[in-house]
């Protein structure tokens, strides 16, 4: 597969192919098929009610590269994340790694998102090294949403000992 990508991107004629426009063949050449799709087609994107006690957000970036991601999970009762929401700004490996997340961490326990790393984020997409930061960012995401979460629920529980008392 390696080599028909570099076949594709370092083949002359390529250039000269009206067949293959210029994002066209970009993609074709520097992103696995997986960021492309999480680019063209994100899941999940949009917000939550960030001062829903059951919701936690995550807003994280990059300053060596300008990215930014908001990553929001809501979680039920017995504390499963029932639906995950992102706004990325960043290049397309950043708005794969935040779909990618998004999608991850859905039915999963609070505790079982803190697994997923950012390694197994950059394999499940193939990212290149110099793109390794965009699955980093996605991972610091879920820990930061998963963090606001469980501070809303110790200041909702110190409350509720408060009014007891």
């Amino acid at each position: 597969m390696a080599g028909t990508v570099v076949n594709k991107c370092l083949s002359p004629l390529a250039f000269l192919s009206r067949r293959v426009s210029a994002p066209e063949f970009i993609t074709q050449c520097c992103y696995h098929k997986k960021v492309v799709d999480h680019y063209e087609n994100p899941r999940n994107v949009g917000s939550l009610d960030k001062k829903s006690k059951n919701v936690g957000t995550g807003l994280v970036g990059a300053p060596a590269c300008g990215d930014v991601m908001k990553l929001q999970i809501e979680v039920d009762d017995q504390g499963k994340i029932v639906d995950a929401r992102f706004k990325t700004f960043g290049c397309g490996s950043a708005i794969a790694s935040s779909s990618l997340a998004t999608e991850w961490v859905k039915g999963k326990s609070v505790d079982e998102a803190l697994m997923i790393k950012n390694t197994d984020i950059a394999k499940e997409l193939s990212l290149p090294p110099v793109k390794l930061h965009c699955s980093m960012l996605a991972e610091d995401a879920i820990k930061a949403a998963l963090a606001d979460y469980r501070l809303k629920q110790q200041d909702d529980q110190q409350e509720a000992v408060r009014a007891s008392n």
